[in-house]
Formats: C-alpha cells, sequence, structure tokens
C-alpha cells in the first residue's frame, strides 16, 4: 500500500464517529475526595511486555491530552498480574474517580467495570473490549486482522506461490484477549477468500519468545517446510522470525503495531508489513469521550459491538517498507533507535534519516 500521508489517511476516521448528545448526572465518583473525585480520570494499562506501546506512547498520550482538558488522571500499570490490576482499581475507587478507562488484561476488567458501575462511575473500554463498558474505543480490530490476512496474501502472489495450495501457519493471540478474535477472523477472512487454510495452528499467545517456540514445534511437524506465517502482532512475528533465521528461511510474515522491531524487520524483508495504528488518534479518541463523561455529557457512536456495546473505531493503515518513513515522519518511531545496526543501509534505501 502507498499513500500520501499514513496519517491523514487514517485522521480521525473513527474519532468523528463520536457524537456528543445531552447531558446526564454522572455519579460524583464515590470515594473519599467527594467533589474532587468527578474531576479525575482513573486509567489502568495492562502490561509493558505485549507491547512497548502502552507505556512509551498511550500513557503520555492520555495523560497530556486529560490533564489539557482541565482533568487530574491516575494512570498505572498492571504489569500483567491480574491481582495488581484488582488491587489498582480498588486504591483508584477509593480515592474517587469521574471515570475509569481501562484496558483489559486476562479478563481483569470486568470485574473492575461492575464495581465501578456500582458506584455510579461510566467505564471506557480501551483498546480491548471488556464486558459490561459503557464504551468501547479502538481501533477496527477486523480491519486490522485483514489487512495482515491480505499481506500473507500478496506475499505469497509476490513470491509465485498459489495461496490455495501454500503451506501457511496461524500464529494468533491470547485468546484472553477480546481483541484476539477479531483479528483472527478479519485475517482469515481475507485469506480464505484467497483459498488458503492453516496448514497449522498452534495455541494464540501474547509472548514472543512463547511464539517462537510454538512456531518451531509446528515447523518440525511440517516437515520444515512453511511458503508463509499469518502472525497476529509485531512481538510474536519477533519470534517467529527469529526461528526462520535459524532454518535460513524468508516468507511472508504479518504483523501489527509497527514498532521498532517491527519495522525493522519490515525494511530488512523479514517481515512483509506491518499494520500501523497511530495510537495518538485512539488516544486523543478516548480522551474526547472521557471528558465528555467528565463534563457530564452522554455521548453516541455510530458503531456497536455484538454485545451492544457503542464502539467508536479508528482507522489503522498497513505499513510496508516504502511506509516506514511515514511512520517515523509521525513522530511513533525513532529514526536513529530504527536505523542501528544492520538496518542502517535499508533505512538509506528507504529515505528514512536519523
Amino acid at each position: 500500500m502507498k499513500a500520501s500521508s499514513l496519517v491523514s489517511a487514517a485522521a480521525f476516521a473513527g474519532v468523528s464517529a463520536l457524537l456528543l448528545a445531552g447531558c446526564a448526572g454522572g455519579g460524583d465518583g464515590g470515594g473519599e475526595d467527594g467533589g474532587d473525585a468527578a474531576t479525575r480520570a482513573c486509567v489502568i494499562l495492562p502490561d509493558a511486555a505485549s507491547s512497548p506501546r502502552w507505556e512509551n506512547n498511550d500513557r503520555p498520550y492520555l495523560e497530556e491530552g486529560l490533564e489539557e482538558a482541565g482533568f487530574e488522571t491516575d494512570v498505572q500499570n498492571a504489569q500483567g498480574d491480574v491481582n495488581k490490576y484488582a488491587t489498582i482499581a480498588d486504591q483508584q475507587l477509593s480515592k474517587g474517580c469521574g471515570v475509569m478507562l481501562l484496558v483489559d488484561y486476562n479478563g481483569a476488567g470486568a470485574a473492575v467495570a461492575e464495581k465501578a458501575k456500582a458506584e455510579g462511575i461510566p467505564v471506557i473500554a480501551y483498546d480491548r473490549p471488556i464486558e459490561g463498558a459503557d464504551y468501547y474505543v479502538s481501533f477496527d480490530n477486523f480491519e486490522v486482522g485483514r489487512l495482515e490476512g491480505q499481506s500473507i496474501v500478496d506475499g505469497l502472489g509476490a513470491a509465485g506461490k498459489d495461496p490455495a495450495t501454500a503451506i501457511v501457519v496461524y500464529m494468533g493471540g491470547d485468546p484472553a484477549d477480546g481483541n484476539a478474535k477479531m483479528f483472527h477472523d478479519g485475517a482469515v477472512e481475507a485469506m480464505e477468500a484467497a483459498g488458503i487454510k492453516p496448514a497449522a495452528e498452534p495455541p494464540g499467545v501474547w509472548d514472543g519468545e512463547k511464539s517462537a517456540t510454538n512456531f518451531e514445534q509446528a515447523l518440525t511437524g511440517l516437515g520444515g517446510k512453511v511458503d508463509a506465517v499469518w502472525v497476529a502482532n509485531d512481538t510474536n512475528a519477533a519470534g517467529v522470525i527469529t526461528i526462520l533465521d535459524k532454518n535460513s528461511l524468508t516468507v511472508p510474515v504479518s504483523g501489527q503495531d509497527a514498532s521498532v522491531a517491527g519495522l525493522q524487520n519490515v525494511l530488512l524483508g523479514k517481515q512483509t508489513a506491518t499494520v500501523y495504528k497511530p495510537i495518538k488518534l485512539e488516544a486523543d479518541a478516548a480522551v474526547e469521550l472521557a471528558v465528555a463523561l467528565l463534563e457530564g455529557e452522554t455521548p453516541t457512536a455510530d458503531q456497536e459491538l455484538e454485545d451492544g456495546t457503542p464502539y467508536i473505531a479508528v482507522t489503522p493503515v498497513l505499513v510496508g517498507p516504502e511506509e516506514v518513513v511515514q511512520v517515523v515522519d509521525a513522530g511513533d518511531a525513532d529514526a536513529a533507535e530504527l536505523c542501528e545496526g544492520e538496518v542502517a543501509a535499508a533505512c538509506e534505501q528507504y529515505g528514512i534519516t536519523p
């Protein structure tokens, strides 16, 4: 895919779906702070391992946006621990929240959402769906998967392989993450339309090392033969690529997040493409929604999940080597970090200047 501007291609395509209508008297947020609680936005991030985005991107964007709007923020990270997730939530609720913005981790968000709503506090599920949330803000996750799947189809075509007979391994995300199914379903739609059927599909995880192990076992089971690997994100793709390198194989590999490692693999030709999700657009949509709720408004959205939760969806973009420079220009990747070592020559080739 080529585009004159990746950000403009995605710019607020989903954010504009947010329509503010009427007013509602929200709860006072409970807690010990009384009236002050209504001005506090409480945010829980899931971890730092599944993706670097949570601390490097989402935290500063959310904090800055909410604080610029005049609201106090309490942003904490559960560090991949469901018990810590619950403890953080209880501490935040005891101090009081005007709104809770939660990124789910292994289902921990549902219990927190239930507690918050019992206190009259609106809940925004951010990036990952949460049962019982009032709103869901995320990228169009089905489209993320569809773009990944199409990159595999196109990669096979470029390699002269017939998708209908190609040996393709599916490496999905952790099924405890509600987005993982949407990524999978979107990818499968695109790949099945081209005649692809999975030759192997290990259990889904969000872990690069486990993905490497799972893929190596699958590759062994296939006699060392593979034509492409659909992978749900860049971290998992990096694990898969270590095994492909070990076996001197280069095949189409998908991913998402436009992480530094993912972009480097794209530039080196080890990963066909990554789905770029301009995180600031997602954060801006969540901030807009949170501010509306903190100001007592009743937002509506033009999409909804299967369970009826209002869904504000932001548009993702597929990035191949020629588009990496635009991710850098948008400020979502640092050229100096990206172009280290063996990647330097590829950066020069594609116009990326540290």
